[in-house]
């Protein structure tokens, strides 16, 4: 389980102190720091703290807190894995930090326990980066009351974009087996394999063409993983998350209301590194999107007989 937090001043020890349910927080975890600077001329500074919680026991709750010599936060429960069958998701994107509807229910719920992980589809505060990154220190202050009592898994969207998606990569900790800093990563919950990636590579190139390739290669590595035979009998669903959609109907001009979509059909004209065939191919059971701001849900395109 890793924990993240983040300050405005520098605590040169900053630690998790954590235990079981009803007991001494008598276990401690010390954190990495990594300082942030805000790429507007201003250069603001925060510094970022992670801390990863080991030999945990499954289906069991732990309480904690964070913090230093200069102080401590509240303290927070969460409980690990279920061994049950029981795999609970909230999945949405383009949330927002003015206009979040779902926020004092979905703050409600994460504390009642009603789900074993929430699943952010890009496109989080619009946008992390404005007012010198306060906008992104105000959403995360809104989503503790979420992410302090379940995994809170993200990918990102277009709206992360600025300063090469600065933001998003620090004020996350995600799984490091992708490019490790949380564009593109996976990991297994229960009975699924869940894959997040990023769609952004295909539209922001000022950030490079390597990380087009560099994203696909590893997703087909990833895939080849997850569909050898002793893998998908233990993890049978295969997940995967992106935030710009292959696929809308919306009345727009949006890339997923055209037949080749980037991340449908690859790079425009030469049609390199699209997704679908892939996806298809390594028998992808379900495919999670956001930006659209609207709710559709698909048959198989690539084979329309099959639900999705």
């Amino acid at each position: 389980m890793a924990v993240t937090w983040s300050t405005q001043t520098l605590a040169n020890e900053s630690y998790v102190e954590y235990s079981l349910w009803n007991e001494e927080l008598t276990l401690r975890e010390n954190a990495t720091i990594s300082k942030f600077i805000d790429g507007s001329s201003a250069h603001r500074v925060l510094y970022m703290y992670r801390a990863i919680l080991k030999n945990l026991t499954m289906n069991t709750v732990y309480i904690y807190h964070v913090g230093s010599l200069n102080g401590w936060s509240g303290i927070y429960s969460f409980r690990t894995i279920p061994n049950e069958k029981r795999k609970l998701f909230a999945v949405y994107g383009d949330l927002g930090v003015v206009n979040a509807q779902s926020l004092a229910r979905l703050q409600k719920e994460a504390q009642l326990d009603y789900y074993d992980a929430i699943l952010h589809v890009g496109d989080f505060a619009y946008d992390m980066d404005s007012d010198q990154s306060r906008v992104g220190d105000q959403f995360m202050n809104q989503i503790q009351e979420i992410a302090a009592y379940v995994p809170y898994m993200v990918c990102p969207g277009n709206h992360e974009r600025i300063y090469n998606f600065s933001n998003y990569k620090s004020r996350f900790t995600m799984p490091s087996n992708g490019d490790g800093e949380n564009l593109w990563y996976s990991y297994n919950f229960g009975l699924a394999h869940i894959i997040s990636f990023s769609t952004e590579v295909y539209f922001w190139w000022e950030y490079g063409f390597a990380q087009i390739s560099n994203q696909y290669r590893w997703l087909e590595q990833d895939l080849k993983w997850a569909t050898a035979s002793e893998n998908r009998t233990k993890y049978p669903w295969i997940i995967t998350m992106g935030h710009q959609p292959m696929y809308c109907s919306n009345a727009n001009q949006d890339d997923c209301t055209f037949y080749d979509s980037r991340p449908r059909s690859g790079l425009p004209y030469i049609h390199t590194y699209g997704l679908e065939k892939m996806f298809y191919d390594y028998g992808v059971d379900l495919e999670l999107w956001a930006h659209e701001h609207s709710y559709e849900r698909n048959h198989n395109e690539s084979k329309p007989d099959i639900a999705l």
